[in-house]
């Protein structure tokens, strides 16, 4: 019998995000992931492929194609797939889209740390950037906090209202500044490499999710907001040295490694501590996460009615 081939329709309804996180928080009590990133390149286009594997869990290759050129065709410019093999012998369990591991693992990453860092009774959600991620940040913050409201900035307006008129009940901001204060939870998804959230705007009893930083010249906060709150990340392994968001701040000096609390790896002191005090997590969306999502995924389709 062939391997399944999971589409991105068929899986996309079989998920949800508690259950998601659930199965992340499961995976980080398993022993601490073997991850390989490699790249090759051809001109403007890439491929990446990134590798893990957790013993008892299994092995995934997540490989993207990355082709500029395909801007205003109808190939879209980043294309790819998740491999999921059996930890037992290895064997090719089933190929899944890269586009449905990637919404879900993503989201995901981010909800395990909401549920953990922030305020249960949080109700004023802000999204920082109206690109492909604000979706999924919005329905996986939306099956954890049932009852909050949702807010958008965006750099460009237009943008913002185009992604608020197929979200019912998201209202649109125009001064980040007065967005963020306003905040329980701040969550960014931006392609930016100049800080856009300032730690003079940060608030007591905040969340802040970063997302979008994930090459080592990009960052979303400042130095300020790294030194007043209590920082997390998902990996030590894949965020410190590698996302501008820590890489460059350790370089100068403004702030040091010793100050991230814990990455997932240590369930114990990943965890709010007072009512007041400012939570950071930054979202690096490793290998292993692909894996552990890839494998939820295969297990909801494996039990589907």
């Amino acid at each position: 019998m062939s391997p399944p081939f999971i589409s991105f329709d068929e899986g996309d309804a079989l998920l949800d995000w508690i259950g998601l996180t659930d199965a992340l928080a499961a995976g980080h009590l398993m022993p601490r992931a073997d991850i390989a990133d490699t790249f090759l390149y051809r001109g403007n286009d890439t491929l990446l492929n990134r590798a893990a594997w957790i013993d008892g869990l299994g092995l995934a290759v997540k490989s993207a194609t990355v082709f500029p050129g395909n801007s205003g065709k109808e190939a879209s410019t980043i294309n790819g797939g998740v491999t999921l093999y059996a930890d037992a012998t290895g064997v090719l369990e089933a190929v899944i889209d890269f586009h449905l591991v990637t919404k879900w693992k993503t989201a995901g990453d981010s909800l395990l740390a909401a549920r953990r860092l922030a305020r249960p009774e949080s109700e004023n959600i802000l999204i920082v950037g109206a690109g492909t991620q604000a979706r999924g940040l919005h329905a996986a913050y939306s099956a954890a906090f049932p009852d909050a409201r949702f807010t958008l900035w965006n750099r460009t307006r237009a943008n913002a209202e185009k992604l608020a008129a197929e979200i019912e009940g998201l209202a649109i901001a125009d001064d980040l500044e007065t967005a963020v204060r306003a905040a329980d939870i701040v969550t960014t998804a931006t392609m930016t490499t100049e800080p856009l959230l300032r730690g003079d705007w940060l608030q007591p009893g905040q969340h802040i999710d970063l997302i979008g930083a994930y090459r080592p010249d990009m960052r979303e906060v400042d130095d300020i907001a790294l030194n007043r709150a209590r920082v997390f990340v998902d990996s030590l392994e894949t965020t410190v040295g590698h996302i501008g968001e820590l890489k460059i701040p350790i370089g100068l000096g403004t702030f040091e490694a010793s100050q991230i609390v814990s990455d997932y790896y240590g369930p114990d002191r990943f965890k709010r501590q007072s009512p007041d005090e400012i939570t950071l997590f930054k979202n690096g969306g490793g290998a292993h996460l692909d894996l552990m999502t890839s494998r939820y995924i295969l297990d909801r389709w494996s039990t589907r009615a």
